[in-house]
């Protein structure tokens, strides 16, 4: 009988002893021959580094002085691991028993899948997804994420309506397996994203790597969504704005970007004169300040864009093609459009061989 690979779960924590101890309790539950978690303590400054010690003496630890953010919190777990396959695992998340198999099952049925998102669903309201990447994540052309099950503010609940595996664009850093060899050759996530949208940059990078990323409904993840960094909080608003510019601007060809751009920036000016005709004056803060992060950080831009092209085998054509092909913030606000299956997705991106 072929032995089960190896797998690391990969924990960043900052703060928050009550949540990572509810997290690691149920990972306990884990039907898995052969895996080890590992903490990667993000400069915590209350207890629950030494609860870990104490209670879960079987867990390894990663320590960093100060918070590095869940980018490169998550990166100096992968560097600390060895094994073929990487989970990253949000400490606010609660797993099933049966969660891990799913997973493994999938990428290792072939090479070609480079990331594989568990199903998540909300842990204060079980029935429903959660925010989070919800039944497996999807994306625009313009760069604006949403999900099978939730898109924007509309959480579906789950019925089993996208219990079917699948290709999808992008896979929840709450819960999502990492192939290691696919690493090697996209590089991790990006340290400068800090939080938010660093794991749909990658996953972008690993389509044009030529890997796919996949969605296994059977593995069940409950996540509270907002547990670490408040839903509301102006820096992870900020850093959604920016990041999700960032990423554009870093993975579409020159070309691409020559018409795409001018468009996603309109998007975000509407965006700014909505909120404020509103009177959301933070979200409206957030798109400008969103936005001077992105001057900010042109510089880093351009190195990243040369790593990119460095490695990329797929076209833009080619990656539109598994993408949302209209606005889905115009679907969405304008024409009502609040479920992925109101919507025209792409459902021939499965590029296993």
């Amino acid at each position: 009988m072929k032995s089960k690979p190896k797998v690391t779960i990969v924990i960043p924590h900052w703060n928050g002893e009550g949540i990572l101890r509810r997290c690691l309790l149920s990972l306990r539950r884990t039907r898995y021959s052969d895996y080890r978690v590992l903490v990667v303590n993000n400069g915590s400054t209350d207890g629950s580094i030494s609860m870990v010690r104490r209670e879960h003496p079987e867990v390894h630890m990663v320590e960093s002085p100060v918070n590095l953010g869940f980018a490169a919190g998550c990166n100096l777990g992968i560097r600390a691991s060895d094994s073929p396959y990487i989970v990253l695992l949000n400490n606010d998340t609660e797993v099933t028993a049966g969660w891990l198999n799913p997973l493994v099952n999938l990428a290792d049925s072939d090479p070609v899948v480079g990331a594989v998102q568990a199903k998540m669903r909300s842990f204060q309201n079980r029935d429903r997804f959660d925010y989070c990447g919800a039944a497996g994540g999807e994306m625009d052309i313009f760069g604006y994420p949403f999900a099978m099950g939730r898109i924007f503010e509309t959480i579906e609940t789950d019925t089993g309506q996208y219990d079917r595996v699948k290709a999808v664009f992008w896979a929840s850093g709450a819960a999502t397996l990492l192939r290691r060899a696919a690493l090697v050759k996209t590089g991790l996530l990006d340290d400068y994203f800090f939080a938010h949208m660093e794991e749909i940059d990658l996953d972008w990078r690993l389509q044009l790597a030529g890997y796919c990323v996949m969605t296994a409904p059977e593995a069940v993840v409950y996540h509270q969504t907002g547990a670490t960094l408040g839903e509301e909080r102006l820096q992870k608003m900020v850093l959604n704005h920016r990041n999700s510019i960032l990423m554009v601007l870093k993975n579409y060809s020159p070309e691409t970007l020559l018409w795409l751009m001018p468009m996603r920036l309109l998007l975000e000016m509407i965006t700014m004169a909505a909120s404020v005709a509103r009177g959301q004056w933070k979200r409206a803060a957030a798109v400008g300040l969103g936005i001077w992060g992105v001057i900010r950080s042109l510089r880093h831009v351009v190195r990243k864009r040369k790593e990119v092209t460095g490695m990329r085998v797929l076209t833009d054509s080619c990656l539109m093609h598994r993408m949302y092909r209209r606005s889905i913030a115009l679907d969405y606000f304008l024409f009502g459009k609040r479920k992925a299956t109101d919507i025209t997705i792409p459902s021939d991106r499965d590029q296993r061989g």
